[in-house]
C-alpha cells in the first residue's frame, strides 16, 4: 500500500444516460458512443493523467483490498520462474495504443505507476515502460512521474536506477518502523530496511513520499509517537498517513486481529490523527488533504488531479479510467486478473467494463473528491467539470452551511474544521435523492 487515493468505482446510472458493461466490445464502437450528443455540455476538458498498474507483490498483506497478486502465484513460490515482465509490458503497450483514440490530442500532466509492488520490476523494465509511454503520449514539460516502491524490494542503488529511468518522484510504502507491527501487518520488510530505503530515496530523489499507517494492531499512543518520530526524522518532503481499516474481502476481514493485537478504538485512532496533525505542522508539513501532508512545492500533482475531478487513463490489470467528453463523463475498468488482462490487451480488448456516469451522480462524485482538500474548491470548477449548473447543488450547499460543515464564498467552498472531522457526513449531503 503506497499513497493510494480512493477511486470511485463504476456507478449505477439511468439507462438513458449510461451504457451497460462492455466485455470484448470493439473500442471503435465505444468511442463512437462516447462522442454522440448527450445531456451534458462541458465547455472544456479537464487535465489528463496516466495511471499504470503493475499488479504483483511479494506477499499479499492481510489488510490489502487492492488488485494485487502474490508473485508465487506466478512462479510457484520458489522464484524459479521470473514474472512475465516482457509479456506484461507488451500488453501495456497494446493497451495504451488501443486507448489513444479515446484521448486523442490531449497531453498528459502526470504519470503514476502503482501496484502491487512496482519496484519488483527492475529499473531497466521501468525504463522501457516510460520510453513506451513517451513514444505514444505527449507529456507536459516537467511531467511528474511517480512510482510506488516497497522496502522489501530495496537494493542499494536500485532507486538511483529508477531515477535514471525517468521516475521523478518515489512513494515508499514504509507503514511502520516497528518490527512487531510490521509482522502483524504481514509486511515483508523490517524497520532497518525501511530506514535504509528512505535514506536511499532522499539521496536519489528531489522529492518523495513516505507512507505511514496508524491505529495498527495493538498500537499504543507511545508506539505511534515512536513511529511518527522516526518518520519525521527523515524530513520527508511529503507524508501520506492512513488509518488501518478492516476492508471486506481481506484476510483481516475473515480473521480480525484480536486480544493484544486488536486495532485501537475510534476515539484512540482520532487522538492519534490529532497527534500526527500537530507533529507534522510543527515541522513544516502542511495538511492539504485528508491523508496528505507536504512541504511547500512538494504536493502530489497526480493525486491533486484526482481530487479536483480531473481525468485519468488507467492501463494495466484492473486499472480504472475516468475520461470526459463534451457531452458525458465515462468510467472504464480493465480486466482484473493479470493473465486475462494480458490475453485481452494483446488482442486490443483490454476494457472489461465501461459505463457513463449518471448526470444525477456527478455532484456526489465531484464533492467526494473535492471536499477532501483542506483549501476547498472553486465553484467554477464544479460547473466546468460536471457540465451542471450551480443550482444542481444549491440545496446541498445550503444544508452544509447551515450545519456548520462548510464555508461558502461567492466562488469558493471549503470544509470547516467541523466539516473536515465529519467529512463523510458532509459528502453524503451531495448524494442523489433515493
Amino acid at each position: 500500500m503506497a499513497e493510494r487515493t480512493a477511486m470511485p468505482s463504476i456507478v449505477s446510472a439511468d439507462s438513458a444516460e449510461a451504457a451497460s458493461a462492455a466485455v470484448n466490445v470493439d473500442p471503435n464502437q465505444l468511442l463512437a458512443r462516447y462522442l454522440r450528443p448527450g445531456t451534458l455540455n462541458l465547455a472544456a476538458l479537464p487535465p489528463l493523467s496516466l495511471y499504470v498498474h503493475l499488479p504483483w507483490c511479494l506477499k499479499k498483506c492481510p489488510y490489502c483490498d487492492f488488485n494485487s497478486h502474490e508473485r508465487r502465484a506466478i512462479d510457484g513460490g520458489d522464484g524459479s520462474e521470473a514474472l512475465p515482465f516482457d509479456r506484461y509490458l507488451d500488453a501495456l503497450r497494446c493497451d495504451l495504443e488501443a486507448a489513444l483514440p479515446f484521448i486523442w490530442g490531449r497531453r498528459i500532466h502526470t504519470v503514476f505507476i502503482g501496484g502491487g509492488t512496482p519496484s519488483l520490476f527492475p529499473p531497466e523494465r521501468i525504463d522501457q515502460l516510460i520510453t513506451d509511454i513517451r513514444a505514444r503520449l505527449p507529456l507536459e514539460p516537467g511531467c511528474e512521474i511517480t512510482m510506488e516502491a516497497n522496502p522489501g524490494t530495496f537494493e542499494r542503488d536500485r532507486f538511483r536506477g529508477y531515477r535514471a529511468a525517468g521516475i521523478t518522484r518515489l512513494s515508499v510504502g514504509v507503514q511502520s518502523f516497528d518490527d512487531r507491527k510490521l509482522a502483524a501487518l504481514g509486511r515483508v520488510h523490517d524497520g532497518a530496511q525501511a530506514r535504509a530505503a528512505l535514506a536511499e530515496a532522499s539521496e536519489a530523489f528531489d522529492t518523495y513520499n513516505l507512507d505511514l499507517m496508524y491505529a495498527l494492531p495493538g498500537q499504543t499512543p507511545a508506539e505511534l509517537e515512536a513511529d511518527l518520530a522516526a518518520a519525521l526524522s527523515f524530513q520527508p518532503p511529503h507524508l501520506s498517513i492512513y488509518h488501518l481499516t478492516i476492508e471486506p474481502n481481506t484476510l483481516f476481514a475473515k480473521h480480525p486481529p484480536t486480544g493484544d493485537l486488536a486495532v485501537p478504538d475510534d476515539d484512540t485512532a482520532f487522538d492519534m490523527l490529532d497527534r500526527i496533525t500537530q507533529a507534522t505542522e510543527a515541522v513544516g508539513l502542511s495538511r492539504y488533504e485528508v491523508s496528505a501532508f507536504a512541504r511547500p512545492g512538494h504536493r502530489c500533482a497526480h493525486n491533486l488531479n484526482y481530487w479536483q475531478f480531473g481525468d485519468y487513463l488507467g492501463i494495466g490489470a484492473g486499472a480504472h479510467s475516468k475520461i470526459s467528453y463534451p457531452h458525458r463523463v465515462v468510467r472504464q475498468v480493465r480486466f482484473r486478473d493479470p493473465s486475462a488482462y494480458m490475453t485481452n490487451a494483446l488482442a486490443g480488448r483490454a476494457i472489461a467494463q465501461d459505463e457513463e456516469v449518471a448526470r444525477k451522480q456527478l455532484p456526489f462524485e465531484f464533492m467526494l473528491n473535492g471536499l477532501r482538500l483542506r483549501e476547498g474548491v472553486e465553484l467554477a470548477r464544479y460547473t466546468e467539470r460536471t457540465g451542471l449548473p450551480l443550482s444542481s447543488i444549491d440545496r446541498a450547499l445550503d444544508d452544509a452551511v447551515r450545519k456548520g460543515l462548510l464555508l461558502r464564498e461567492p466562488n469558493w467552498i471549503q470544509p470547516t474544521p467541523r466539516g473536515y472531522d465529519l467529512l463523510n457526513d458532509l459528502q453524503e449531503l451531495f448524494l442523489p435523492p433515493a
